[in-house]
């Protein structure tokens, strides 16, 4: 009994230190956040699953009765972060908390091999239906998006402001080391008119640098190299200096954007989610986009990064290792320049053919079928080159694979963009045949890894709807269909379902 009661003692003085620990400059952090965890994950028994981190809860998309409601229309969502953050829990033995897992961002991590824009439009669509490998009396329908791509000439020229926390909370060497070095390497990937400032924050909100061009690229690294972490984290305010910033060097030709880099942990001035998405959408109404970047665990602030990377015109993206730095910063930096702006699907199913369909993720980016055409209302961006995956289970009514239907449509993919914000918005459209469900010449690469990657990811959300989904299920689509991976981190994910085992 007595070491039952000191174990129970241990664990809650634990508990607390993991809420309460502050730098000598009063600024609050998570023991877990300083590197105290080992190889296996535990320290003392605990795990970030159990400590500050935060994510918003959500339920999945449910099955919805085509004769009730046969249009479902959704925002794009161009993140990736949520595959890098589970990524990084299972490197470390951590147990996966499953409001962390969006399966729309683990799809849009990877680059399909999707055709490019062609007629002058920056976005093209496509579409693939099959068997669904988890659920043999169900069907799989894929849609694909992908971004016009840009060579570097094409680039538009960039008006950057670097906004860099360096409260107490980020003195570890995954936070603030790995953002300097990432900065820096960006640096020197940007063209030589190309503008930089940098704005940080902790107890005070300093803008460290004004605007630069980046052929005085030793200056900037310079300014960089000096960020050292303390203090409390003052966001909001720094937030709203940064955007100031990004308006005073505003030109409509460049790519005006805020570059974030946090934990997330705002414990001074506004620190609510609300507050500071409303400030961030007041200012991407002018034009200002935003990336967020994510480090560290123990007291990530998952909701409040994703929720103002959603209102700011923006992407996030959690970053766990240099190679993940890599990823965004260089091989995939041409994503920062949007090329599709306010981007809207619609799916419409035929009742007479479709019993039932679910949109698999996307949970917080469903949208109303009214705001599809109503180009006043938000939605996502997609960058250069950038490919966007959604995929719906759906169940067919009785008898149609018999009906003698085969060219009759079964379903509408619509999609809606624009060029640029505040000009109206261009349909694009893709009609699917009954016959293309039954069709016996296989599917592509891209269609058996978005699903595997798709059975994956409910697996790890325990998700109700993952039906005969396994880890072996999902590693065999995976491995079977790697396709084009000139980055290898399709083959990463298979190391990682393999450890999921």
């Amino acid at each position: 009994m007595k070491r039952k009661f000191f174990l129970n003692l241990g664990m809650a003085v634990m508990s607390l230190l993991a809420i309460s620990c502050t730098t000598a400059d009063g600024d609050s952090y998570n023991v877990l956040d300083s590197e105290m965890y080992n190889g296996n994950g535990i320290v003392g028994g605990f795990s970030p699953s159990l400590s500050g981190d935060k994510f918003s809860e959500f339920a999945d998309n449910p099955f919805v009765k085509t004769s009730l409601q046969p249009i479902s229309t959704f925002s794009v969502d161009a993140d990736g972060a949520s595959y890098a953050i589970v990524r990084h829990y299972l490197d470390k033995g951590f147990t996966v908390n499953p409001s962390s897992v969006r399966i729309e961002e683990f799809l849009n991590y990877f680059t399909f091999n999707y055709a490019s824009p062609t007629d002058g439009n920056t976005v093209a669509i496509n579409a693939e239906v099959g068997e669904c490998p988890w659920n043999t009396q169900h069907y799989l329908l894929r849609l694909g998006l992908k971004g016009k791509e840009l060579k570097k000439e094409e680039m538009p020229r960039a008006n950057y402001v670097f906004l860099v926390d360096v409260s107490g909370s980020m003195a570890s060497s995954d936070k603030l080391d790995l953002l300097k070095s990432g900065l820096k390497e960006l640096v020197y990937q940007l063209n030589t008119d190309d503008r930089i400032s940098l704005v940080t924050y902790s107890g005070e909100v300093k803008k460290l640098l004004e605007s630069t061009p980046v052929s005085e690229a030793q200056t900037i690294v310079k300014a960089i190299n000096k960020l050292n972490a303390n203090g409390c984290t003052n966001g909001g305010e720094a937030l709203k200096m940064a955007y100031e910033e990004a308006l005073a060097n505003y030109d409509p030709k460049c790519n005006n954007r805020i570059i974030l880099g946090t934990d997330g942990d705002f414990n001074f001035g506004i620190t609510s989610t609300e507050a500071l998405t409303e400030m961030v959408e007041s200012y991407a109404q002018k034009g200002i986009y935003m990336t967020c970047l994510g480090f560290g665990l123990g007291n990530l602030n998952d909701d409040m990064m994703e929720s103002i990377s959603n209102h700011g015109n923006g992407t996030y993206h959690y970053i766990d290792s240099e190679d993940e730095m890599m990823k965004v910063f260089v091989h995939e930096r041409e994503r920062f320049v949007s090329v599709a702006n306010d981007t809207k699907c619609q799916v419409t199913f035929d009742s007479t053919l479709v019993s039932q369909y679910r949109l698999i993720g996307y949970e917080n980016r469903v949208m109303s079928n009214e705001d599809f055409t109503n180009d006043e209302k938000d939605a996502g961006e997609i960058g250069a080159g950038q490919t966007i995956t959604a995929l719906y289970e759906i169940a067919l009514n009785e008898g149609v694979e018999a009906s003698g239907l085969s060219d009759k449509p079964f379903a509408t993919f619509d999609c809606r963009y624009k060029k640029a914000l505040g000009t109206e918005s261009i349909p694009l459209n893709v009609v699917l045949k009954v016959e293309d469900i039954f069709n016996k010449h296989g599917r592509s690469d891209d269609y058996y890894f978005a699903a595997g990657v798709a059975a994956y990811g409910m697996i790890l959300r325990k998700s109700p709807y993952k039906g005969d989904a396994t880890i072996d299920l999902a590693g065999k689509l995976v491995k079977g269909h790697l396709g084009k991976d000139p980055y290898g981190y399709r083959s990463e994910l298979l190391k990682l379902i393999e450890k999921s085992k």
